[in-house]
């Protein structure tokens, strides 16, 4: 069989490959050939060119695991992520803030031809209302700054999840036309509700009917292996034209939405306390 994806010889970062998504995509990534360089909090089993513990919480220790690594980088792939159960500083830290830092400092590594794959979320729907207000955390300078623009409009950061990943999908399309000129690709994928070991902790946070309205119409929950296909699709050579997209990977979800097909009135609805 051809490369027809273009990953042999690559090298590619993925940051979140202990488990779920991170992992399932550094897995496939080996399949196909790629040279594979992990960040995480936690190790990785997989068998790895290089793996770096990296707090995404920590600008230090963003750019101490990327200049670990050196070198030519062809796709870095976002994959890290926080659940709302976590603290709202942490959550906007490692979902967005410290996922921007991590994408800024591998770009300086990245020639034309690079791409940069980031998983957003369904939760993130509510982006296209907020443009304005996304863009005020987009435009700070550093992780610091946003930081502190966090610490300032709290109300509108809540629980950090929904928020984080509005700026992900926002953050994606505006990047997309920038770096675009320099021959770099960005993109990001709004998965389903999708089987990891974050599951029981989305299930406690919006209870477990909420999520299930989200895996309409297709009735089941995504496999971390399905999220992986579209985000190495996405880095691939086949897509080389595609850029500053939000792509579902939803079982058919946002047609569903669309045509009035999945009813949203129960997602929308915050979880009853027990």
């Amino acid at each position: 069989m051809t490369d027809v994806l273009g990953y042999k010889g690559k090298r590619v970062i993925v940051s979140g490959c202990f488990s779920g998504m991170g992992e399932a995509t550094a897995k496939l990534l080996l399949d196909l050939g790629a040279e594979v360089h992990g960040l995480d909090f936690k190790p990785c089993a997989l068998p790895l060119a290089s793996f770096n513990t990296v707090d995404l919480r920590d600008p230090e220790s963003i750019d101490a695991g990327v200049a670990a690594i050196g070198g030519k980088v062809d796709a870095l792939f976002n994959c890290a992520g926080l659940p709302q159960s976590f603290p709202a500083m942490d959550v906007m830290k490692v979902n967005f803030i410290g996922t921007r830092h991590l994408t800024e400092a591998v770009l300086p590594l990245m020639g034309r031809g690079g791409a940069i794959a980031s998983i957003a979320s369904t939760g993130g729907l509510g982006w296209s209302r907020r443009i304005p207000t996304s863009m005020e955390i987009i435009a700070t300078q550093g992780f610091d700054a946003a930081v502190a623009w966090c610490e300032a409009n709290m109300a509108t950061v809540d629980n950090g999840y929904a928020f984080s990943k509005e700026n992900i999908i926002v953050w994606t399309q505006f990047m997309g036309a920038k770096l675009i000129k320099q021959g770099i690709r960005i993109n990001c994928t709004l998965p389903s509700p999708t089987q990891t070991p974050m599951m029981a902790a989305f299930h406690a946070a919006s209870g477990k009917d909420v999520v299930d309205a989200a895996a309409e119409p297709m009735g089941r929950y995504s496999t971390p292996e399905e999220q992986a296909g579209g985000l190495v699709l996405l880095n691939s050579a086949l897509a080389s034209i595609v850029n500053g997209v939000v792509f579902p990977v939803d079982g058919g979800f946002m047609g569903g939405v669309a045509t009035g097909q999945v009813d949203l009135s129960v997602m929308m609805r915050r979880a009853k306390p027990e």
